[in-house]
């Protein structure tokens, strides 16, 4: 087991020590009572099951057979949630042969994020997260379940569902994917296009057409984005059934896998002598797994944000500070899309998740005696998926390499020895940046500042040709508490174009870039914001501003005197009131006044 691993598992577990010991045994005085079925009243009982078939009231409330919650974040919208649709019909089916019942407990809220880009829509991106968690905090509080199916994908969607879960830490819950849509424009020619667009060189219809045939079909958007970083975390942590990630949706093998994690619930289901609460799985070590699970793959930089969250549901208190000190000894192994020009697909192909949790294990870089929802190791999570459909599911190891170096790798020759995420500090805070797909000769920009107080102030002066030049944009005022974190998409195309034309380019902001962040140095999630008199708010135009990957700073080079009398400046009221108001931001006030720092997880519920 590597040193650095085992240090860092150590320090969190001594940290969390009081607060997992409260957890666990909130945990346990849940797990001791009896039964819904039998511990509810007459007429909850009666409430509870009226709308079930003559037989399974009889199974669940006469025979004590298992009853199964599903929690699902289907809508039409998300291309990745829309095969949900049928998922319940199937599961009731696969139950009812096993001699369980099972009930939708309730659904989520899920939004898409490609859809709210750039919109007011955005500002509740994150902030659904925790509507999300309390949504299944909602729909498992009927409280008749012996265990929990979750049916979600996407950015936010999971960590909701699993911060929600972990808060009925005693139930098992299994996570249940649909799978990826098929390949269609590539994301480089599709990034392309979008840089052409911003240069005014091709219209709107060229870009609807790029934008429609990069996304075309139901499943998750193939970039390795937040919602597949979500997917290779959750295998990681052993809360999917084994290889179930990327297979895609509407296929015999999906079929298998959605009808495996029922087997698999009703296996560790809450009275079984095989028992798997959540809660027990995702202790620190689980933890530690999906945080080198996201090093090693160069996934979204939102987990920095979501996993300290969902780790605090469950008692443990991480911090960046241990992102970046397992940053240092796990190895770069896989190259997809914003960090390569593979997608998903081909991802999967050439390994996927299985793959490149089989090297971590054999190079001592993950924990492997942890309980998962498969057993009690995370060796068959190094498997290859190498049966399903109208066969039996079974699974084989994988041979020595890949079977495409260019997308996944070996520990031993790894695409980097440490991982795609650095911390930055400095006189400007606390930020994380995304390295893995920044060529090496731009981890460090040095150059003057340009500040402004919104994305689309920055377009405009862009549009100007006002920024045609080496600089560092600055885009402040787009924390939690400012206007709920949004993501800045909107900022890459420009960004990309400046440094295309040979500028020394790089982006500071108090936003989000997620998953999507490109090949321009952007130090993300600056903490404290400036809304909360952080020191973005003391910057002024043309400061030089240090943006360095490699030593890991975030500096303005003003004389420290000068620095300590600056006053912080504020933004204009009008503008933080039209971030507060219309389309539904005015329902979000309370969560914008109790939201956290980026570094504690953004969380609204403490």
């Amino acid at each position: 087991m590597n040193t650095t691993l085992q240090t860092v598992t150590e320090r969190i577990r001594a940290r969390s020590a009081a607060l997992r010991a409260r957890y666990l045994e909130q945990l346990q005085h849940h797990a001791q009572r009896p039964p819904g079925a039998q511990r509810l009243g007459c007429a909850n009982v009666a409430h509870a099951f009226a709308a079930l078939p003559g037989q399974d009231k009889f199974r669940v409330v006469a025979e004590k057979a298992p009853h199964l919650a599903v929690v699902t974040a289907y809508n039409d919208v998300l291309s990745a949630h829309q095969p949900y649709e049928s998922y319940p019909a199937l599961i009731r089916e696969q139950a009812r042969a096993l001699g369980a019942t099972v009930q939708v407990a309730g659904g989520v809220p899920a939004m898409c994020d490609g859809v709210t880009q750039g919109t007011p829509g955005m500002e509740l991106s994150l902030f659904s997260r925790d509507t999300i968690a309390m949504s299944t905090a909602i729909a498992l509080s009927h409280d008749v379940f012996d265990a929990a199916l979750l049916l979600g994908i996407c950015d936010k969607i999971v960590p909701g569902l699993l911060i929600g879960a972990l808060h009925f830490g005693h139930l098992p819950c299994v996570f249940v994917p649909a799978g990826p849509m098929g390949s269609g424009l590539s994301n480089s020619d599709k990034a392309r296009v979008r840089e052409l667009y911003a240069q005014g060189k091709v219209g709107r219809q060229e870009l609807l057409e790029a934008e429609s045939a990069a996304y075309h079909g139901a499943g998750t958007c193939t970039f390795y984005g937040t919602a597949n970083s979500n997917q290779m975390l959750l295998e990681a942590m052993g809360l999917h059934v084994p290889g179930a990630a990327f297979v895609p949706p509407n296929t015999d093998v999906r079929e298998q896998l959605t009808r495996e994690a029922v087997r698999q619930a009703l296996r560790i289901h809450a009275r079984s002598a095989q028992s798997a609460p959540i809660g027990q799985v995702v202790d620190e070590r689980c933890i530690v797994n999906a945080m080198v699970a996201l090093l090693a793959t160069g996934g979204s930089t939102n987990h920095l944000i979501h996993w300290v969250a969902v780790a605090r549901s469950a008692g443990h208190l991480i911090d960046w500070s241990d992102f970046a000190e397992l940053s240092s000894v796990v190895p770069l192994l896989a190259r997809v899309y914003p960090n390569g020009s593979a997608d998903v697909n081909q991802f999967q192909e050439a390994g996927g998740p299985s793959f490149v949790i089989r090297e971590l294990l054999g190079a001592g870089l993950m924990h492997e005696d942890v309980l998962t929802i498969a057993g009690p190791s995370l060796q068959t999570y190094g498997q290859r998926l190498a049966g399903g459909g109208k066969e039996a599911l079974r699974w084989e190891d994988w041979p020595a390499q890949s079977s495409d170096t260019s997308v996944v790798r070996t520990a031993a020759e790894p695409f980097s020895a440490t991982g795609g995420l650095k911390l930055l500090e400095g006189n400007l805070g606390r930020a994380v940046i995304k390295i893995s797909a920044v060529p090496e000769d731009r981890h460090v920009v040095e150059a003057p500042a340009r500040v402004f107080d919104s994305q689309e102030a920055m377009q405009a002066a862009f549009k100007a040709g006002e920024l045609a030049q080496d600089v560092v944009v600055v885009v402040r005022f787009q924390g939690p508490q400012a206007n709920g974190m949004p993501e800045l998409h909107k900022l890459t195309p420009p960004l990309a174009v400046l440094q295309g034309q040979g500028y020394r380019v790089a982006l500071v902001t108090d936003g989000r870039m997620s998953g999507a962040s490109g090949k321009v140095p952007a130090a993300i999630h600056v903490s404290p914001e400036a809304l909360a008199g952080g020191p973005l708010a003391r910057l002024r135009d043309g400061d030089i501003v240090r943006v360095d990957g490699k030593s890991g700073q975030l500096l303005a080079l003003v004389d420290a005197a000068q620095w300590a009398q600056r006053e912080v400046q504020t933004i204009r009221p009008e503008a933080v009131a039209d971030n507060a108001a219309g389309l539904g931001r005015e329902l979000f006030s309370g969560m914008r006044r109790n939201v956290r720092s980026a570094e504690e997880g953004a969380v609204s519920w403490l």
